[in-house]
Protein backbone atom coordinates (compact mmCIF):
# COMPACT_ATOMS: atom_id res chain seq x y z
CA UNK A 1 0.00 0.00 0.00
CA UNK A 2 1.56 3.37 -0.87
CA UNK A 3 2.13 6.01 1.80
CA UNK A 4 -0.84 8.02 0.58
CA UNK A 5 -3.13 5.24 1.71
CA UNK A 6 -2.25 6.11 5.30
CA UNK A 7 -4.54 9.10 4.94
CA UNK A 8 -7.48 6.66 4.65
CA UNK A 9 -6.97 5.29 8.16
CA UNK A 10 -9.71 5.85 10.77
CA UNK A 11 -9.05 9.07 12.68
CA UNK A 12 -9.80 10.45 16.13
CA UNK A 13 -12.58 13.07 15.84
CA UNK A 14 -10.98 15.44 18.34
CA UNK A 15 -7.49 15.51 16.73
CA UNK A 16 -8.03 14.36 13.17
CA UNK A 17 -5.10 11.94 13.65
CA UNK A 18 -5.27 8.17 12.95
CA UNK A 19 -6.19 6.09 15.97
CA UNK A 20 -3.46 4.02 17.66
CA UNK A 21 -5.22 0.80 16.62
CA UNK A 22 -5.45 2.01 13.02
CA UNK A 23 -1.71 2.73 12.95
CA UNK A 24 -0.95 -0.67 14.50
CA UNK A 25 -3.19 -2.44 11.96
CA UNK A 26 -1.54 -0.51 9.13
CA UNK A 27 1.98 -1.51 10.25
CA UNK A 28 0.93 -5.13 10.70
CA UNK A 29 -0.43 -5.13 7.15
CA UNK A 30 2.72 -3.45 5.81
CA UNK A 31 5.69 -4.83 7.79
CA UNK A 32 8.15 -3.29 5.31
CA UNK A 33 6.90 0.27 5.93
CA UNK A 34 9.48 1.33 8.53
CA UNK A 35 12.33 -0.61 6.91
CA UNK A 36 11.79 1.35 3.72
CA UNK A 37 11.83 4.65 5.64
CA UNK A 38 14.80 4.52 8.08
CA UNK A 39 14.68 8.29 8.58
CA UNK A 40 11.59 7.75 10.75
CA UNK A 41 13.75 6.04 13.38
CA UNK A 42 15.38 9.39 14.13
CA UNK A 43 12.15 10.74 15.59
CA UNK A 44 10.49 7.59 16.95
CA UNK A 45 10.76 6.69 20.63
CA UNK A 46 12.31 3.22 20.95
CA UNK A 47 10.65 0.50 23.06
CA UNK A 48 12.06 -0.48 26.45
CA UNK A 49 13.31 -3.93 27.31
CA UNK A 50 10.65 -6.13 28.87
CA UNK A 51 11.35 -9.37 30.80
CA UNK A 52 14.98 -9.56 29.73
CA UNK A 53 14.36 -9.24 26.00
CA UNK A 54 17.56 -7.78 24.45
CA UNK A 55 16.27 -6.83 21.00
CA UNK A 56 14.57 -3.64 22.17
CA UNK A 57 17.73 -2.51 24.00
CA UNK A 58 19.77 -3.09 20.87
CA UNK A 59 17.35 -1.01 18.82
CA UNK A 60 17.38 1.74 21.44
CA UNK A 61 21.18 1.85 21.34
CA UNK A 62 21.17 2.07 17.55
CA UNK A 63 18.63 4.89 17.59
CA UNK A 64 20.52 6.76 20.29
CA UNK A 65 23.78 6.46 18.37
CA UNK A 66 22.15 7.62 15.15
CA UNK A 67 20.53 10.64 16.80
CA UNK A 68 23.79 11.54 18.52
CA UNK A 69 25.61 11.32 15.18
CA UNK A 70 23.04 13.57 13.53
CA UNK A 71 23.26 16.11 16.37
CA UNK A 72 27.05 16.07 16.10
CA UNK A 73 26.94 16.64 12.35
CA UNK A 74 24.46 19.47 12.80
CA UNK A 75 26.71 21.07 15.43
CA UNK A 76 29.75 20.80 13.14
CA UNK A 77 27.86 22.37 10.27
CA UNK A 78 26.60 25.21 12.48
CA UNK A 79 30.12 25.82 13.79
CA UNK A 80 31.58 25.85 10.29
CA UNK A 81 28.94 28.28 9.06
CA UNK A 82 29.48 30.55 12.05
CA UNK A 83 33.25 30.47 11.64
CA UNK A 84 32.91 31.11 7.91
CA UNK A 85 30.73 34.15 8.52
CA UNK A 86 33.11 35.51 11.16
CA UNK A 87 36.12 34.91 8.93
CA UNK A 88 34.40 36.61 6.02
CA UNK A 89 33.58 39.61 8.20
CA UNK A 90 37.21 39.89 9.31
CA UNK A 91 38.37 39.72 5.69
CA UNK A 92 36.19 42.69 4.78
CA UNK A 93 37.43 44.69 7.78
CA UNK A 94 41.07 43.93 6.95
CA UNK A 95 40.51 45.17 3.39
CA UNK A 96 39.27 48.48 4.79
CA UNK A 97 42.32 48.62 7.05
CA UNK A 98 44.65 48.05 4.09
CA UNK A 99 42.97 50.86 2.17
CA UNK A 100 43.59 53.14 5.15
CA UNK A 101 47.26 52.12 5.20
CA UNK A 102 47.61 52.83 1.47
CA UNK A 103 46.54 56.47 1.87
CA UNK A 104 48.28 57.00 5.20
CA UNK A 105 51.00 59.61 5.67
CA UNK A 106 51.70 58.44 9.23
CA UNK A 107 51.52 54.65 9.33
CA UNK A 108 52.01 54.25 13.07
CA UNK A 109 49.27 56.77 13.80
CA UNK A 110 46.94 55.03 11.33
CA UNK A 111 47.61 51.66 12.96
CA UNK A 112 46.98 52.87 16.50
CA UNK A 113 44.19 55.38 15.88
CA UNK A 114 42.26 54.24 12.79
CA UNK A 115 42.67 50.48 12.58
CA UNK A 116 40.89 49.61 15.87
CA UNK A 117 37.64 51.15 14.63
CA UNK A 118 38.01 49.65 11.15
CA UNK A 119 38.72 46.19 12.56
CA UNK A 120 36.04 46.38 15.26
CA UNK A 121 38.53 45.87 18.11
CA UNK A 122 39.71 47.81 21.16
CA UNK A 123 43.40 48.26 20.52
CA UNK A 124 45.98 47.91 17.77
CA UNK A 125 49.66 48.44 18.57
CA UNK A 126 53.00 48.21 16.78
CA UNK A 127 55.86 46.82 18.86
CA UNK A 128 59.46 46.03 17.96
CA UNK A 129 62.61 44.72 19.57
CA UNK A 130 64.37 47.69 17.95
CA UNK A 131 61.89 50.52 17.28
CA UNK A 132 62.99 52.82 14.48
CA UNK A 133 60.33 55.52 14.78
CA UNK A 134 58.05 57.30 17.20
CA UNK A 135 54.99 55.36 18.32
CA UNK A 136 56.43 51.86 17.96
CA UNK A 137 56.68 50.43 21.46
CA UNK A 138 59.82 48.57 22.57
CA UNK A 139 60.05 44.87 23.30
CA UNK A 140 62.91 43.05 24.99
CA UNK A 141 65.09 40.89 22.78
CA UNK A 142 63.58 37.45 22.06
CA UNK A 143 60.01 38.44 22.92
CA UNK A 144 58.67 38.09 19.38
CA UNK A 145 60.14 34.63 18.82
CA UNK A 146 58.77 33.54 22.19
CA UNK A 147 55.24 34.82 21.54
CA UNK A 148 55.20 33.97 17.85
CA UNK A 149 57.48 31.00 17.07
CA UNK A 150 59.36 30.93 13.75
CA UNK A 151 57.16 29.71 10.90
CA UNK A 152 54.01 31.25 12.33
CA UNK A 153 52.90 34.61 10.99
CA UNK A 154 49.89 35.10 13.25
CA UNK A 155 48.10 33.58 16.20
CA UNK A 156 44.71 34.22 17.81
CA UNK A 157 44.61 33.64 21.56
CA UNK A 158 41.29 33.00 23.26
CA UNK A 159 42.77 33.84 26.66
CA UNK A 160 45.56 36.44 26.45
CA UNK A 161 48.57 35.52 28.55
CA UNK A 162 49.90 37.41 31.56
CA UNK A 163 51.68 39.91 29.30
CA UNK A 164 48.39 41.57 28.37
CA UNK A 165 49.42 44.84 30.00
CA UNK A 166 52.65 44.92 28.01
CA UNK A 167 50.92 44.11 24.71
CA UNK A 168 47.71 46.13 25.09
CA UNK A 169 48.76 48.87 27.51
CA UNK A 170 45.85 50.69 29.19
CA UNK A 171 43.27 48.66 27.19
CA UNK A 172 44.46 45.36 28.71
CA UNK A 173 41.54 45.16 31.15
CA UNK A 174 39.07 45.26 28.24
CA UNK A 175 40.74 42.60 26.12
CA UNK A 176 39.24 39.09 26.26
CA UNK A 177 40.82 37.84 23.02
CA UNK A 178 43.90 39.00 21.18
CA UNK A 179 45.92 38.33 18.05
CA UNK A 180 49.65 38.61 17.51
CA UNK A 181 50.77 39.27 13.95
CA UNK A 182 54.29 39.27 12.56
CA UNK A 183 55.27 42.44 10.68
CA UNK A 184 58.14 41.48 8.33
CA UNK A 185 59.74 44.93 8.03
CA UNK A 186 62.65 45.40 5.65
CA UNK A 187 65.18 46.06 8.45
CA UNK A 188 64.67 42.54 9.73
CA UNK A 189 64.11 43.63 13.32
CA UNK A 190 61.45 41.44 15.00
CA UNK A 191 58.27 43.50 14.89
CA UNK A 192 54.80 42.64 16.12
CA UNK A 193 51.29 43.94 15.50
CA UNK A 194 49.10 43.27 18.53
CA UNK A 195 45.31 43.33 18.29
CA UNK A 196 43.07 43.28 21.34
CA UNK A 197 39.32 42.70 21.23
CA UNK A 198 36.57 42.97 23.82
CA UNK A 199 34.21 40.97 21.57
CA UNK A 200 35.62 37.52 20.79
CA UNK A 201 33.72 37.43 17.48
CA UNK A 202 35.88 40.28 16.19
CA UNK A 203 38.90 37.96 16.15
CA UNK A 204 37.62 34.52 15.13
CA UNK A 205 39.91 31.68 16.14
CA UNK A 206 39.26 29.83 12.87
CA UNK A 207 39.79 31.01 9.30
CA UNK A 208 41.59 34.16 10.46
CA UNK A 209 45.31 33.39 10.41
CA UNK A 210 45.91 33.95 6.70
CA UNK A 211 43.89 37.18 6.75
CA UNK A 212 45.80 38.53 9.76
CA UNK A 213 49.14 37.53 8.23
CA UNK A 214 48.20 39.53 5.12
CA UNK A 215 47.47 42.53 7.35
CA UNK A 216 50.92 42.19 8.90
CA UNK A 217 52.55 42.22 5.44
CA UNK A 218 50.44 45.24 4.45
CA UNK A 219 51.64 47.12 7.53
CA UNK A 220 55.24 46.21 6.70
CA UNK A 221 54.82 47.47 3.13
CA UNK A 222 53.33 50.72 4.39
CA UNK A 223 56.23 51.23 6.81
CA UNK A 224 58.71 50.69 3.97
CA UNK A 225 57.35 53.58 1.88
Amino acid sequence: MPLSEASLLPVQPETGQPTAQAVADFLLSHPEFLAERPELYRVLEPPKRVHGERLADHMAAMLFAERRRVRSLEAEVDAAVTAGRAGHGLTIRVRLAVLALMRSTDVVDTVTQELPALLGIETCTLMSEKPDRRGILPLTRGTVSRLLPPGRDAVVRATPAGEAELLHQEAAALVCRDALVRVPIWTGYPTLLTLGARDAAALPARQAIATLAFLGRAVAAALAR
